[in-house]
């Protein structure tokens, strides 16, 4: 019996094979505890991004969120620095798709937003100056001023009521490794503390609106959905000493609301008050009771006498 078991063969334990084994279990062992916590510390720093005490509201932790599925991102096309974000509009699939994922498919990047642009050129300007600060993002969707900002090394106060586009930019930061730089508050922010109705596109979720008329101004077709979201003044969240570079508004014809909201960071003097750009449209004013006249009137109450129009976005400073 040539495979008979001989009792008086030695046990050689330190085979070249056995040798091999125990180091490949050893190194997996080491690299499941290093990944673990690591992971721990990742979710450590998400949780303490920022300090505020005396605030009415903390940030919104990434980390409890429930993952959107699928998760669909790319590089945006055309900036100087580059950054990913996540959609959280598909379109109607496959009949009419979100024209991104139209060009995911032909293999060309994310459509380039233009307040992208806009925000990278302004704080890039400010930081030639020798100028710090954070960058306030109200109506920030899903991340695209946020993240222009973030990837620069700006710290970003991003606010954004809407689940599903919160879901967007936890991804985006993740994708573009800033959790140290951008906090998110699930609020919308207003003059008013408390909950406000808030009306929710389905399909257009980046035309939702405090209005419902605002909100179906442009996308008539789209499914309204009514949902009760928190609402903030930024005065209650921006710590008064906290420098603020550049406060950007994009919230579907409520602009008036957050701006008053706001009156005590927009008071600051010269040289500490923030450059402002908010969407100045004036049917969606309208249907949110205000109107461009009476905004302008407000800010220059408020020392912001200079304000140029750029396409639907008026640009104030002091």
């Amino acid at each position: 019996m040539a495979n008979a078991w001989k009792k008086d063969r030695s046990i050689k334990m330190a085979t070249p094979k056995s040798m091999f084994l125990l180091f490949s279990t050893s190194l997996i062992l080491l690299t499941f505890f290093y990944l673990c916590s690591h992971t721990t510390t990742s979710s450590n720093n998400f949780k303490t991004l920022v300090n505020l005490p005396n605030s009415l509201i903390q940030p919104f932790d990434c980390y409890k969120s429930p993952q959107s599925h699928p998760v669909i991102a790319n590089l945006v096309e055309g900036v100087k620095y580059p950054f990913l974000y996540s959609l959280s509009d598909f379109g109607t699939l496959p009949d009419k798709p979100h024209k991104n994922i139209v060009r995911l498919l032909k293999g060309k990047l994310f459509r380039r937003p233009d307040i992208s642009v806009t925000v990278q050129e302004l704080l890039e300007k400010m930081k030639g100056e020798g100028k710090s600060g954070i960058f306030v993002d109200v109506g920030a969707n899903v991340g695209m001023a946020t993240f222009a900002a973030a990837v620069m090394g700006f710290r970003v106060f991003a606010f954004e009521p809407v689940a599903e586009n919160l879901q967007s930019i936890c991804n985006g930061i993740h994708f573009n490794r800033v959790a140290d730089l951008v906090n998110v508050f699930e609020a919308a922010t207003s003059d008013q503390l408390g909950n406000i109705t808030f009306h929710k596109l389905v399909g257009r979720l980046d035309n939702s609106a405090v209005s419902a008329t605002g909100a179906k101004m442009a996308f008539k077709s789209n499914e309204e959905i009514e949902l009760k979201v928190r609402s903030i003044p930024l005065d209650e969240v921006i710590p008064e000493k906290e420098a603020v570079l550049l406060l950007k508004i994009d919230v579907q014809g409520w602009e008036y609301h957050v701006l008053k909201g706001a009156k005590k960071l927009l008071s600051r003097k010269k040289g500490e008050a923030p450059y402002l750009i908010y969407e100045e449209d004036e049917r969606l004013l309208q249907a949110s009771n205000s109107s461009s006249k009476e905004i302008r009137k407000f800010l220059g109450g408020l020392g912001y006498t200079h304000c140029v129009q750029k396409g639907t976005d008026a640009h104030c400073t002091k």
